[in-house]
């Protein structure tokens, strides 16, 4: 019986070799707990949640609720064990954490087929298939040797400096217009106007916004590479508007020339999805809905991600890798997790589910499951091996990575409800 090295026991490396031993093949999973501890990790158990007890909403109006449920319906150890140890939350899933990660833990080590090395991995495993699940704070060791043997030096993160996106059907178009700036391209531009008044009260409130906290890496190296738009702000009321705020080259319809223009440029292929350009941001999520939405034509914006700045190990994943989270210059080489781009605990146990689910049917001689981008799982993973970003940043699940329904719904709640049914019809599809 052929092995299968897993690299990695949290949420997504657990998932994964679960699903693979449920299936019948052997596991040899790798942890470097407790040799070794991350600078985030206080215990020794699989699964461990670092930050938040909440896997967020459990509703099906909700793109994560949906997640989770899929998830449940394929039989996922990390939703058993979420569920099992549920504490309230109003509709939101939040656990008891050490409840949670001891029932995931006994889990695995009380699965035959599953074998557990402990000690710290600093090289790529050489012949058979390996899951690399090793999380966004990947140790240093690896994280070299991924550099060196996979990536080539390039297509490597090592922190998160991403700007806000919003959905496409919350821009007031109205508002906004399409343009490219002196009218080079086709138009790929949203651009919001703004006149001096509108600028002014924007760039004041924007640099009196309260930031959060940076964890996991100093600020000098941040601002070299990719400023935060209110830090910017602070530097003078007309900095961003000689940077990613400048009118130059942007003729409204009307003929009327702005004085500042936001631009938003798609950030998915079916361009549900646009990112607020040059808006890298440390601000609390709050504050980054309150002041982004005094810009004109974002009053209603819905935001798909908000701007982030954290320490993230993640590669590349639209060019490194396929729809089932395969290296595609060397196939026997899986990614799961948040070192793949997905964002979060249920986006990063969904990742290993599908790896596990997949591998598991190819070894079998199985034709692949082939999650669409109708259902969640399928979203995350077509966003991963295909955002047309020039700037991929992480993603959590959101129901703007998925294909709009073939009807119009007007109502937000129904329409999501609408897009859970189909996904959900989708899933018992497929595994049947």
């Amino acid at each position: 019986m052929e092995q299968i090295t897993v690299i990695g026991a949290g949420l997504a490396g657990s998932e994964c070799a679960w699903q693979l031993a449920r299936s019948g093949f052997a596991v040899r999973l790798l942890e470097m707990r407790p040799c070794k501890r991350g600078p985030a990790h206080t215990t020794d158990a699989f699964a461990e949640l670092v930050c938040s007890n909440s896997f967020r909403s459990d509703e099906l109006t909700n793109a994560v609720g949906l997640l989770k449920e899929e998830a449940r319906r394929l039989n996922s150890l990390i939703m058993r064990c979420a569920d099992a140890n549920k504490v309230g939350a109003g509709g939101a899933l939040a656990v008891d954490r050490n409840g949670f990660a001891g029932a995931v833990t006994d889990s695995i080590r009380a699965e035959p087929l599953i074998s557990v090395t402990e000690g710290e991995v600093t090289e790529i495993p050489g012949g058979g298939i390996t899951v690399i699940a090793t999380g966004p704070l990947t140790s240093d060791a690896l994280a070299e040797a991924i550099a060196r043997e996979i990536t080539g030096g390039k297509y490597l993160s090592f922190f998160d400096a991403a700007a806000p996106i919003v959905t496409f059907e919350s821009i007031d178009m109205t508002k906004a217009f399409f343009a490219s700036r002196y009218d080079k391209g086709d138009a790929d531009y949203i651009n919001c106007p703004m006149t001096k008044e509108e600028y002014e009260r924007f760039i004041r409130e924007l640099s009196l916004a309260e930031g959060a906290e940076v964890h996991g890496f100093d600020d000098t190296s941040v601002f070299e590479g990719c400023m935060p738009i209110e830090v910017m702000a602070r530097r003078g009321t007309d900095t961003p508007r000689y940077g990613p705020l400048k009118p130059v080259g942007i003729t409204a319809p009307d003929g009327g020339r702005p004085y500042a223009v936001v631009q938003l440029r798609r950030d998915d292929a079916a361009g549900t999805l646009y990112n607020i350009v040059g808006f890298q941001t440390r601000l609390k999520f709050g504050e980054q809905k309150r002041v982004f939405r005094m810009i004109p034509g974002l009053e209603s914006a819905e935001f798909a991600r908000f701007g982030v700045m954290h320490r993230n190990t993640y590669i590349n994943s639209p060019k490194l890798l396929d729809r089932y989270y395969r290296l595609r210059a060397e196939p026997r080489i899986r990614f799961a997790g948040q070192i793949t781009g997905v964002e979060g605990y249920v986006e990063s146990m969904a990742s290993g589910l599908l790896v596990g689910l997949e591998t598991a049917r190819e070894l079998s001689g199985k034709p692949p499951l082939d999650f669409p981008p109708e259902t969640a799982i399928g979203a995350l993973a077509h966003y991963v091996s295909s955002s047309v970003s020039g700037n991929f940043q992480p993603m959590n699940i959101n129901f703007g990575l998925m294909p709009p329904l073939d009807v119009k719904v007007k109502n937000k709640r129904d329409k999501n409800v609408a897009l859970s049914d189909r996904s959900l019809d989708t899933i018992a599809r497929i595994s049947a």
